[in-house]
């Protein structure tokens, strides 16, 4: 039953800084470039004592929910957090680290374990031993590809290992998302394995977001010109437009300065001129275009505005050191990135 009108909530009218508003429509703009994909997931029981390892994986992100029960992750400089029920982790660097339940604890490798499965990419692994069949802790385990398109410079910024806990304020959207994870993990209703999927990355979208508004105050290049409304506006254009060979005179108009005040303030603030970057982002579309869209590499140059084919192929190959043709047999590494 829809309650009546006179006891609906009141949306509050918020003030609406421009500044804010064009850096928020920017970072919208620019996370519709962003690929997570999940490759391997693993529901995981254990008993008190246990030992998880995964490997060093570039260009893939980590996700760890905490359902039940508590740990430790152990990063890769061997940094110690502690986490428990309703704690989650992203690691966008996708380097090797431990979950343990103990500093002392031994651990094999996620790989090595037994697994069964529960759904596409899905699997559950039980380490509980027949005498303590209740298991102490139960997490959900997500690998994926990582991939933040045009904002691929701000991965190297990002730190080893986000922890959020479940009432964490800076990220209030997560709760409610956190919730139905462990709804699923600890339900095992019909098609919760794909749920969780979709969940898990869902929740590491949304700290990507939540790290680029509020947790990287300390972090330069691209955060700092997502912030800076006259260069906001420039790249804001650049990433609407990306068949469009940008010149600094063009970009200089559209943050409202001159030339040579904008190119010396965008190159002191990103860390390489206007025209690299328009270059990198340009040529991170187009293989995106390829490896993912299956798009042909002649299309591509016609999208792009390239007189031919091989004009395109020369440009692709001096930003990122190999022809567009090889990007189908290297998936993997992609296409080299901005700021890197």
């Amino acid at each position: 039953m829809m309650p009546h009108p006179d006891f609906l909530p009141e949306t509050p009218i918020m003030p609406v800084n421009k500044h804010f508003a064009l850096s928020s429509e920017l970072i919208s703009e620019l996370l519709l470039e962003m690929r997570l994909r999940g490759v391997q997931y693993r529901r995981l029981q254990t008993g008190s004592e246990f030992g998880v390892g995964f490997s060093n994986r570039p260009g893939h992100a980590y996700f760890h929910y905490i359902a039940v029960g508590t740990a430790l992750l152990r990063t890769h400089d061997g940094t110690l957090h502690e986490l428990k029920a309703g704690s989650m982790v992203f690691m966008p660097q996708g380097e090797d680290h431990q979950l343990v339940s103990d500093v002392s604890c031994s651990f094999q490798h996620i790989d090595t374990l037994g697994s069964a499965p529960l759904g596409e990419a899905v699997s559950g692994i039980n380490t509980c031993p027949s005498s303590h069949p209740t298991p102490s802790t139960v997490l959900f385990y997500g690998c994926m590809e990582f991939d933040l398109g045009g904002m691929q410079g701000l991965g190297k910024l990002m730190p080893q290992a986000i922890v959020v806990e479940a009432n964490e304020q800076i990220y209030p959207g997560l709760v409610p998302i956190l919730g139905a994870m462990k709804f699923e993990i600890c339900s095992g209703r019909a098609g919760f394995a794909g749920i969780l999927a979709r969940l898990a990355e869902v929740a590491a979208a949304m700290i990507v977001r939540g790290w680029i508004e509020n947790g990287s105050e300390n972090a330069a290049g691209l955060i700092a010109a997502l912030r800076d409304p006259r260069l906001a506006r420039a790249i804001l254009a650049i990433h609407r437009d990306t068949g469009r060979e940008w010149s600094v005179a063009e970009l200089a108009a559209q943050s409202h300065v001159s030339r040579s005040v904008f190119a010396e303030r965008f190159k002191s603030i990103i860390g390489i001129p206007p025209q690299r970057y328009v270059r990198e982002v340009r040529m991170r579309i187009a293989g995106h275009w390829i490896i993912h869209e299956k798009i042909s590499i002649e299309t591509v140059a016609l999208r792009l505005g390239y007189a031919s084919q091989a004009a395109f192929s020369r440009a692709f190959k001096r930003i990122n050191g190999y022809p567009p043709g090889a990007m189908r047999q290297r998936p993997a590494r992609g296409v080299n990135t901005v700021n890197e």
